[in-house]
């Protein structure tokens, strides 16, 4: 890229107070009283809910005092309908603190709730763009502890949740710097049941998210330097934490590529994104396995403009060839020894509907970011390749 001056101007932010390692999920009172949390809220999904760590979580909360609720209507692509319910029940229950607990849905979700508690304006009126932020009433946003029990969003240590427009099928980014949790509790122990395909979707996401940023447009050499060693954590350890979920160590550096991930794409992110948005908006597609499907053709299609970039991660991950043929190998190694489809019709996706989705992923945030510029024609040149599965 042409050294330009205000390649320079740019706005830097890192996250927040991390409490990792193994048990430090028995700190979850002693974090809610330093946050002051009295009543707080948990907000997890449906899933997570049934699940006796949240039973022992609550209990454990209980015995020091920290009267918890729970509150799990959470869809695995959020919904401004689960923030609004999420809303109302935290008014009733007069709680004063969030617990964000499990997955990028339940902690997204749990951010967006912890957001609009406060505001007057509908959700939409934060989403990320200009500086929307700006608009909300920030004198009564709750503070939020959170708790990953996946390795893959690092939404724990985000600043914005992703939440589907129902009405329109639209994915959109809400953001406000006061979401970002202030404590995160990382205990690789709860990562351990997660079964082996949702450790292997969320894991690519993490990687993509390592990918994309260090791809993206832009100067941030801090990002940069964390999306190559999340890079390379992913490829000493996804594989084993999906052969093996009880592989602790694996579990644990999986947990902090997912953090770093998410802390490294505040650079940007690209069309990998992009296209996975709407995949999930319209069909609910698990949005790590829709990443997955459309990274080898988004890497080939910005392979002219990253051709320096997949040098050094090919170097540094120590990969059998070099540049591009080492890094797509490798990444269409992954996906078949993770049972990922080569092809985004295995995913639901329908010829008929290609237009359409070309529109909602040239019209995505995440585009933006992409080494080469991506429009309609771009995106549905895409999809289309990767409908018929030809990279």
């Amino acid at each position: 890229m042409p050294f330009t001056p205000n390649l320079l101007k740019t706005n830097w932010n890192y996250p927040t107070s991390i409490s990792f390692g193994i048990g430090r999920i028995k700190e979850l009172p002693f974090a809610c009283k330093k946050l002051n949390l009295k009543r707080p809220l948990l907000v997890t999904d449906p899933g997570l809910a049934k699940l006796p760590m949240i039973t022992a979580a609550i209990k454990l909360n209980q015995s020091e005092g920290i009267q918890t609720g729970l509150f799990s209507k959470v869809k695995s692509n959020p919904i401004n309908q689960n923030i609004q319910d999420g809303v109302s029940f935290y008014k009733e229950g007069s709680f004063d603190g969030i617990i964000a607990w499990g997955g990028g849905s339940g902690i997204d979700a749990a951010k967006a709730i912890a957001l609009m508690v406060s505001q007057s304006r509908p959700i939409w009126d934060f989403e990320d763009t200009d500086e929307n932020w700006l608009r909300a009433n920030i004198t009564k946003i709750p503070k939020i502890v959170a708790v990953p029990t996946t390795s893959g969003t690092g939404s724990e240590v985000g600043r914005a949740s992703v939440i589907t427009n129902e009405e329109s099928s639209i994915k959109k980014v809400i953001f406000h710097p006061n979401m970002l949790p202030s404590i995160v509790i990382c205990d690789p122990e709860l990562v351990t049941g997660l079964p082996s395909n949702l450790t292997a979707y969320t894991g690519m996401d993490a990687l993509i998210h390592c990918f994309e940023a260090y791809c993206a447009i832009g100067y941030h050499p801090m990002a940069e330097g964390i999306a190559l060693e999340g890079m390379k954590l992913v490829a000493n350890w996804l594989p084993k934490a999906f052969k093996d979920g009880q592989d602790i160590e694996a579990r644990a550096h999986m947990m902090s590529a997912a953090a770093m991930g998410a802390t490294a794409f505040q650079k940007g992110l690209g069309a990998i994104h992009s296209l996975s948005h709407p995949m999930s908006a319209v069909y609910d597609t698990h949005h790590g396995l829709a990443n997955a499907v459309f990274m080898p053709y988004v890497i080939t299609f910005n392979k002219s403009a990253i051709k320096e970039k997949l040098k050094v991660i090919s170097n540094h991950l120590s990969l059998k060839s070099p540049g591009y043929i080492g890094v797509i190998d490798w990444v269409l190694e992954l996906c078949d020894t993770f049972n990922i489809p080569n092809n985004s019709e295995k995913l639901g996706a329908r010829p008929e509907d290609l237009d359409k989705l070309a529109i909602m992923a040239a019209n995505d945030p995440t585009a933006s970011g992409n080494p080469v510029p991506v429009g309609p024609e771009e995106m549905r040149n895409l999809y289309q390749r990767a409908f018929k599965g030809f990279i």
